[in-house]
């Protein structure tokens, strides 16, 4: 199951997109959100790049870091992050220590 679709079964609206740069063309667009969750692999800009980059914007938006267990080059610590493989409910927690 992807995280998009654990995100909707938790009752988010999402908006899925397939990189970094795509994000930020809707965040320069004024697409409204209220969380980025995003995979730090990802083509192109990282997920810390796009943290910092939508934060530099918008630095009230949470953001949580998805990671797997040999990502952690270029993660920044001071983001949350939750490292794969993960269960919906270990989803669920993890957003919801995130300070919204």
């Amino acid at each position: 199951m992807s995280t998009a679709d654990m995100l909707a079964d938790l009752g988010y609206a999402v908006i899925e997109v397939a990189s970094g740069e795509a994000a930020m063309r809707l965040v320069h667009g004024g697409k409204h959100f209220d969380l980025l969750v995003t995979d730090h692999l990802m083509p192109g800009m990282n997920g810390t790049e796009l943290a910092l980059a939508v934060r530099a914007i918008r630095p009230n938006v949470p953001v949580l870091l998805v990671s797997g267990y040999a990502e952690s080059e270029g993660v920044n610590p001071s983001l949350p992050r939750l490292t794969k493989p993960f269960r919906k409910d270990e989803l669920a927690s993890s957003i919801a220590q995130i300070p919204i």
